[in-house]
């Protein structure tokens, strides 16, 4: 690999957080660079016994020699992002770009209460009204903010070198692709577009420079709000199914569903993907459960994949059979040679 899209398949929550930092320790990779919106999106990285849940760092910090990248496209809230530094300890290795957006506290207090917030379930972050405001031309950037200064860069430039230089670098996507402004449920959807091209262009990297587009699924659907979701299970079904889960950032219990292929079809045309990845196989397939090569799943859970091939016509590169980062299987080198 040498620059790599990640993009979420369904409507966010589909693993991106550990597919991003299991290729941060696989690859090497030289840089993790963050687009989409902003602290509205929430990854969870198991690691070492322990669990991160993150909603600004991109999710390379596990691989200490990994430089790490704010694009100019995303939105950062000072008060979340210096936290998660000092959580993660990257504080010599984070970059933010000069002109990344600036969540203010005015953005979170215009965020919950009102009527459009409570129809389409916001999660009161303020990315919302950040984003106004920069599309009015009124908001503040990260070279505004005194307490931001010691980690400003341009961030275009040095992601755009590494990848000339043939660096591996992965720009981390958020929510999913049914979240996109113009591609998603409107008006069920976040604040801008996250497809792929739009990762490609908040981080200042032109269509030319990508090698891949990894698009992430989960082997079931999820969705955190309000919004349609097709084949909807009861929560007692969800429940039974061991499905039911909690979003990362509000906690809210997130609606389940099946997997559905024809929202995953479309996601693979809308982002370009060259190849996808499944997480949480066990969940749906219990005996699947921290399996590590291809021929040990079991019959019922390789015929899924197998299926899910067949149907969107790219490999399925990457496997997850646990939280774990390292609860993967990785088949690249089978499947892209």
């Amino acid at each position: 690999m040498a620059c790599t899209v990640i993009v979420g398949g369904f409507f966010g929550d589909e693993g991106k957080g550990k597919i991003a930092s299991y290729l941060a320790i696989s690859d090497k990779l030289a840089a993790m660079v963050r687009a989409g919106c902003g602290t509205n999106a929430g990854h969870t990285v198991v690691y070492k016994g322990e669990k991160f849940k993150l909603r600004q760092i991109p999710c390379g910090f596990v691989n200490e020699k990994t430089k790490l990248y704010m694009s100019a496209g995303v939105l950062v809230d000072p008060e979340v992002i210096i936290k998660e530094i000092e959580e993660t300890n990257t504080k010599e290795r984070l970059k933010i770009d000069f002109h990344t957006g600036i969540i203010e506290p005015q953005h979170r207090e215009r965020d919950t209460g009102t009527a459009i917030s409570k129809i389409i379930g916001t999660t009161g972050s303020g990315s919302g009204p950040c984003n106004v405001d920069r599309a009015s031309r009124v908001g503040k950037v990260a070279k505004d903010v005194p307490e931001l200064a010691e980690y400003l860069c341009d961030v275009a430039r040095e992601v755009n070198e590494l990848i000339d230089a043939q660096e591996n670098v992965v720009l981390e996507g958020t929510q999913g692709t049914f979240l996109s402004l113009y591609h998603g449920t409107y008006p069920f959807v976040t604040s801008k577009d996250v497809c792929a091209s739009a990762i490609c262009s908040d981080v200042g990297i032109g269509p030319t420079k990508i090698d891949d587009v990894l698009v992430i699924f989960k082997a079931y659907v999820t969705r955190v709000g309000e919004g349609p979701l097709e084949g909807e299970l009861s929560e007692e079904e969800t429940i039974k199914r061991g499905w039911q889960e909690k979003g990362t950032v509000t906690g809210r219990t997130r609606r389940a569903s099946p997997f559905n292929y024809k929202l995953a079809k479309r996601a693979v045309f809308l982002n370009g993907a060259t190849q996808c990845a499944l997480t949480k196989l066990d969940v749906v397939f219990p005996d699947a459960k921290g399996i590590k090569t291809f021929e040990e799943l079991p019959r019922e859970a390789v015929g899924f994949i197998r299926e899910v091939e067949a149907q969107l016509k790219i490999p399925v590169t990457l496997i997850g059979t646990g939280p774990g980062v390292e609860e993967i299987i990785d088949r690249r080198s089978d499947l892209l040679r």
